[in-house]
């Protein structure tokens, strides 16, 4: 019998669960706009508030970086650089935007040595498990049946 990876059982979890998911969207949104209360004007206007928040996470290194706090918890610029392999500029400038846009803290550490240590918010945690079903689902077949 074959092993299972991560990325499978990711898949199998995100497939048995988005249709659910998916529904339960889409019915919440009708209920909002059905009511009159909420315009397609006003949706739009959620819509394009969440735009710079997507380009930020859709940016070359942001969800590598969310990822890698998210399953290390808590690490260093050094280790960060290290593991992801990027330089110094970009991953310093990706550190700045994410903590900038409340996705990631920044504590340094007094020493010696100063040691400076970049960990998820909430919000950085949240939406690292957000993404991860949207990617998975992004790039299965199953987005492609409809077409």
């Amino acid at each position: 019998m074959p092993k299972s990876t991560l990325a499978d059982e990711l898949r199998k979890l995100v497939e048995t669960r988005l249709e659910h998911t998916l529904a339960g969207i889409e019915d919440t949104l009708q209920r909002v706009t059905s009511n009159n209360k909420t315009t397609l004007q006003d949706l739009r206007q959620d819509i394009r508030s969440l735009e710079e928040s997507f380009s930020l996470l859709s940016q070359k290194w942001s969800l590598e970086i969310l990822y890698m706090l998210f399953l290390r918890s808590t690490t260093s610029f050094s280790d960060l650089k290290r593991i992801l392999g990027v330089n110094s500029r970009t991953l310093s400038d990706k550190l700045k935007s994410l903590k900038q846009h409340e996705y990631i803290q920044r504590t340094v550490k007094t020493g010696p040595p100063l040691r400076v240590e970049y960990s998820l918010t909430l919000r950085g945690r949240n939406t690292a498990l957000l993404a991860l079903p949207l990617l998975y689902y992004s790039s299965s077949s199953a987005s492609h049946e409809d077409s």
